[in-house]
């Protein structure tokens, strides 16, 4: 009788250790909270030569509206503290802060924010929820959920607001979705950017971004003001017609690279454009 009752009394731990077990995973996922410090790369920067596209799978639309921008947009007072779009901030260099929201009773990771300097923050949900309806109010960073691979977080971005992939007029929909990848080694944390968008793209565009684990790193507030920059007449919004902007000339005689090669969209991913191009010298 003791034998047996001492068995009992060993299933209750056992149905619990089984339970803990099962818990556990979600404690042991990676923890992707932290301060992060850019790490700059060789396509990074900040303001980018007007016509430079080479290495993006831009339609002629995409081309076309991109060849009318000008950089003195910026100092439209409607601009001046406009949000970047999520498309292109995480390739911006800039301090980033991601912070988790947790569980109270399962420990598990609900969520995590990322925010930038000078940016609004983007929520990534963990906790199963769908995306909202297709006619559902667009943003500035869209709306994004989030699932692990193993330590890998896959997370998809939709209900972006048009914006821009590269601050050199290339533009971006409201239509196109993003699939992302959170990859950490050590004090180093690997941003995956898949772009997919069907009004400017011909084909998905694949980037990456690093960061660097900051301890001492603190993202300060960013009130912005609007200020009158440029004063010109109301209205006026500051543009180039189809075959008039000399900055993309000047950008491909600097580089001494023929003027065709920058309207060739997705070719120009690809190594064997390498090779055209110097067959065409």
């Amino acid at each position: 009788m003791r034998r047996a009752k001492g068995a009992r009394l060993c299933l209750p731990a056992l149905v619990v250790g089984i339970t803990l077990w099962a818990i556990i995973p979600a404690w042991a996922q990676t923890d992707f909270s932290g301060e992060w410090t850019r790490v700059p790369d060789e396509d990074s920067s900040l303001n980018p030569d007007l016509g430079d596209w080479v290495g993006l799978p831009l339609n002629a639309s995409a081309l076309r509206r991109a060849e009318t921008w000008d950089a003195s947009q910026w100092t439209l007072p409607e601009w001046q503290c406009r949000p970047h779009g999520g498309a292109y901030f995480k390739r911006e260099p800039a301090a980033l802060t991601i912070t988790k929201e947790i569980d109270p009773v399962t420990r598990e990771v609900t969520a995590f924010n990322a925010e930038w300097l000078r940016q609004v923050r983007i929520p990534i949900y963990l906790d199963g929820r769908l995306h909202p309806s297709q006619y559902a109010p667009h943003n500035w960073l869209g709306f994004s959920t989030a699932v692990w691979e193993g330590d890998m977080l896959k997370i998809t971005t939709t209900h972006l607001k048009e914006s821009y992939l590269r601050r050199n007029g290339v533009p971006v929909s409201d239509k196109a979705k993003l699939t992302e990848y959170w990859i950490r080694n050590g004090d180093y944390l690997v941003w995956i950017t898949i772009t997919e968008d069907p009004v400017y793209l011909t084909e998905p565009l694949v980037w990456s971004s690093n960061y660097r684990l900051n301890l001492q790193q603190e993202v300060p507030p960013y009130p912005c003001t609007v200020v009158t920059e440029v004063v010109r007449p109301r209205g006026v919004i500051p543009h180039a017609l189809p075959g008039e902007n000399d900055s993309i000339k000047q950008f491909t005689d600097r580089l001494k690279i023929p003027l065709e090669t920058i309207w060739a969209g997705a070719e120009t991913m690809y190594p064997e454009f390498k090779s055209k191009l110097r067959s065409t010298r």
